[in-house]
């Protein structure tokens, strides 16, 4: 994977979680049922969560890997479990509440990336992806919210 696009890693995210959140402002109208995407089922809050915990695992393992350590292993239910947390209303308190954390993942993330060099971007330590094709993976995570619509 070695993907170059018009738009810097930074604004990859941004611009995901900017997508996500303008998806997300309609959940509150949710009327409760799941929607069921290739073998996986997907709610708002499962969405949300499934962004955050994509964020929060590859800043993580981005974040190791400048230090020099190897990055914890990954044990994420991922998007396998749905839990009944995910089947709860979504109220625009928790739209609010997912605004307040994406938006704050977001701007690690741009900021820990506008910080990076183009070689450190491409030619990122550790073992994985380049830290370019990470921002470019974790953008892909609009795919949750696209599954609620």
């Amino acid at each position: 994977m070695n993907r170059r696009t018009d738009r810097t890693p930074a604004q990859a995210v941004t611009g995901m979680v900017d997508h996500v959140l303008a998806l997300a402002a309609g959940w509150t109208a949710w009327d409760g049922t799941p929607t069921h995407v290739d073998d996986r089922v997907y709610t708002p809050h499962k969405a949300i969560r499934r962004v955050a915990d994509h964020l929060v695992d590859h800043l993580a393992e981005l974040e190791a890997r400048l230090a020099g350590e190897p990055p914890l292993p990954d044990h994420w239910h991922a998007s396998t479990v749905t839990t009944p947390a995910d089947l709860a209303p979504f109220t625009r308190e928790d739209l609010d509440e997912a605004r307040s954390r994406l938006t704050r993942l977001a701007r690690v993330w741009a900021v820990r990336l506008d910080a990076l060099t183009d070689e450190q971007l491409d030619e990122s330590p550790g073992d994985g992806w380049s830290f370019r094709e990470l921002a470019l993976h974790t953008a892909g995570s609009a795919y949750y919210a696209d599954a609620v619509g």
